[in-house]
């Protein structure tokens, strides 16, 4: 039986909804990078990250090439790099939302108006 297109986009989400896997995301839209760079700018475990990577890269998200000793990932297409973008702009939204609604709070000193 196929999975319902709104079922494969939640699970979809879910897979990118851990905190290591979008550092790498966000780190991988300036181009390709080796391990070692992404271990020393996410400063986890090798071994968490390596599963976080496996993760990405199971998901069709990364790409990695193995250049001698070195494994370099990029991002297996633009679209995730719009993804970020766009995630960036809504959090943006909600965020200025939010902090127009805390300094209405704090002008009427938390009475109701």
């Amino acid at each position: 039986m196929a999975v319902p297109l709104y079922q494969a986009k939640a699970d979809f989400f879910r897979m990118l909804g851990h905190p290591v896997r979008i550092r790498v995301l966000e780190l991988l839209q300036g181009g390709p990078l080796p391990v070692r760079e992404l271990l020393a700018a996410i400063e986890v475990e090798p071994s968490a990250l390596s599963q976080q990577l496996a993760v990405l890269r199971r998901s069709g998200i990364v790409v990695s090439v193995r250049d001698g000793s070195t494994v370099v990932y990029e991002l297996a297409g633009g679209d995730v790099a719009e993804l970020m973008l766009a995630a960036r702009r809504i959090l943006t939204e909600v965020l200025a939302g939010r902090s127009e609604l805390l300094a209405e709070l704090r002008e009427t000193g938390g009475q109701a108006s």
